[in-house]
């Protein structure tokens, strides 16, 4: 599922396309996708304009001059695909990604200069819906969100309490959207490796020294992963255009049986199942 590096990628790459631009044409090739559309969603999105594309956690937020926000969750397996008069672009190409396919094509915008964004999702499991802007904050997706990990709100004193007097591992809790808006598993391994954290140690057993850094680490991953275009490993065109070259590689994510990066160690990657998730981590030096 993409993270909040390839949603923020994602945001980037549609804003100079949709950001203060009016929908002169919205086209709904289905009833449904994880949910039903809103209902009169294609004549409630004509003719508004987006005054601004935001992100919050994995959504990706289009707010609108008519006092709706267009709602946008890419799920599982949701792209955009960008027309332009010299080509086609896909602002986000993700880890394990398949090429959009025609007849997967569900939501068309068209706006009125010409732009064209259109939404395809295989698996169906990503989302959209209009919600008031000034009810957002009050939305069941949104009441118990945590702070977003970019932001200054998202320190060692919030982890700590977080973690105080709790048994389950560190990466479970960063996982919990309610502790840290928008990690996933992904970046959750990359930031616990590099801050030479067990994922499976009880939260509450972590030393306090180590919080500071962790959350530190967190953010430099994520700031890495958004300017190599998230977990891409493939070209793809940029927002402005110009062809960019990102190799994101990770250090622990999908690395097992290869050797820990980090520096002085010799250990080697391993794979656990987690809550039903794959973590990978090294044995040697995440203690």
């Amino acid at each position: 599922m993409p993270e909040l590096p390839e949603v923020e990628t994602v945001r980037r790459g549609l804003a100079p396309v949709l950001e203060g631009r009016r929908l002169s044409r919205v086209e709904q090739r289905r009833a449904d996708l994880r949910f039903p559309f809103p209902d009169g969603f294609v004549q409630r999105l004509t003719g508004a304009r987006i005054t601004a594309l935001r992100r919050r956690a994995k959504y990706l937020m289009a707010e609108l001059d008519r006092g709706e926000t267009l709602v946008m969750h890419l799920g599982m397996s949701g792209r955009y695909e960008i027309a332009r008069p010299e080509g086609s672009e896909r602002p986000g190409e993700f880890h394990y990604a398949a090429d959009p396919d025609p007849k997967h094509a569900h939501v068309v915008f068209e706006t009125e200069d010409g732009g064209r964004v259109t939404y395809y999702d295989p698996r169906r499991f990503g989302y959209m819906d209009l919600i008031e802007t000034d009810r957002i904050a009050e939305h069941p997706w949104f009441k118990a969100l945590g702070p977003e990990p970019l932001s200054p709100e998202f320190d060692a004193a919030r982890l700590k309490a977080a973690f105080e007097g709790r048994r389950q591992g560190p990466k479970t809790l960063l996982l919990d959207q309610r502790i840290v808006a928008g990690l996933g598993n992904i970046y959750v391994c990359e930031a616990l490796n590099r801050s030479r954290i067990s994922p499976f140690k009880p939260a509450d057993s972590i030393p306090k020294k180590k919080l500071a850094p962790l959350v530190e680490t967190i953010r430099e991953v994520l700031e890495e992963a958004i300017a190599a275009g998230g977990s891409t490993l493939r070209d793809y065109a940029a927002a402005d255009g110009a062809l960019g070259y990102f190799q994101h590689r990770f250090r622990a994510y999908d690395r097992e049986d290869e050797p820990c990066l980090n520096p002085g160690c010799t250990g080697t990657i391993a794979r656990e199942v987690q809550a039903g998730r794959s973590t990978f981590f090294c044995p040697v030096c995440q203690r």
